[in-house]
């Protein structure tokens, strides 16, 4: 059984976690697999595979924050892959299990024991100099903001071809519930279980004294556009990282994706659990 792992290769505990774990699987008739550059990153060259010879690994264990979850995520594209996160970050709300439990958790992962939670994932369509330039997916969010330049951006945004919102402002996140409690939370949006399947809306510090996050259905579609040439140096940004700005920004088409994301959570715990844990201070 090939098992994929994904490694914080800055993170000195999640390259330790790395090295034990492609240990352990070897132990158990497992092949532990890492992507080129992780597995240069961590100094395991025998272990390496390409992108794109990864073929359809029966596991992925992420081994660090929440944010090397969302690398494992577009590391495997369209790939329909289990992924068990490690927490061996800050918060971990992603994950399914802390570090003590790491051979616990890889053990019930492989028995197929661990329960399985399916996260809407975001697909985007991005216009910019007068054609289509690409297509990205999104776990938590696809945010639409100012670019290199200081001064706020003029957006417009529809739903279903209906105009809902335009207005100056530092941008527009367009989040997955998984997404909600990420950036979409500090800009003032509401927090949605991932058990609803739903699109969210939150503008970030707009001009205008009527703007408030709206939670959309997964069937609607979101379009946001520059209206203004003057005000239109808007840069996208998927899960954190910034798609390359290859021209001036025309539109964003954003709707539910095809494919949903598989988080595995061997430790049981539910939405309300992990809620109160790491945000509420249950």
């Amino acid at each position: 059984m090939r098992v994929l792992l994904v490694p914080n290769p800055v993170n000195e505990r999640s390259v330790a976690a790395v090295r034990e774990s492609a240990l352990w699987l070897d132990a158990h008739g497992q092949e532990a697999i890492l992507v080129t550059e992780d597995a240069a990153a961590c100094g395991m060259p025998n272990l390496s595979v390409s992108r794109s010879g990864l073929g359809e690994p029966a596991l992925v264990v992420a081994l660090g924050g929440d944010g090397t979850i969302l690398k494992a995520v577009h590391i495997l594209g369209g790939i329909d892959a289990p992924i068990l996160g490690i927490n061996l970050g800050r918060l971990g709300f992603l994950s399914g299990a802390e570090d003590d439990d790491l051979f616990d958790a890889l053990e019930s992962a492989l028995a197929g024991e661990a329960r399985v939670e399916h996260r809407a994932t975001l697909q985007a369509v991005i216009d910019a100099g007068g054609r289509e330039v690409g297509t990205y997916h999104a776990l938590n969010e696809i945010l639409v903001s100012r670019g290199g330049r200081a001064r706020v951006v003029e957006l417009e945004v529809r739903v279903n071809g209906t105009r809902l919102w335009d207005f100056r402002c530092d941008g527009v996140i367009v989040a997955t519930p998984t997404g909600s409690t990420a950036y979409a939370l500090s800009a003032g949006g509401p927090i949605v279980s991932p058990d609803v399947r739903a699109i969210i809306l939150v503008p970030v510090a707009p001009h205008a004294l009527v703007s408030r996050p709206i939670v959309l259905g997964p069937s609607d579609c979101v379009e946001i556009v520059c209206p203004n040439p003057v005000r239109a140096d808007a840069c996208i940004t998927v899960d954190g990282e910034p798609v390359p700005c290859r021209g001036t920004l025309d539109a964003v088409r954003i709707s539910t994706g095809e494919h949903d994301v598989r988080l595995l959570k061997p430790n049981g715990k539910r939405f309300a659990e992990v809620l109160s844990d790491k945000l509420l201070g249950g």
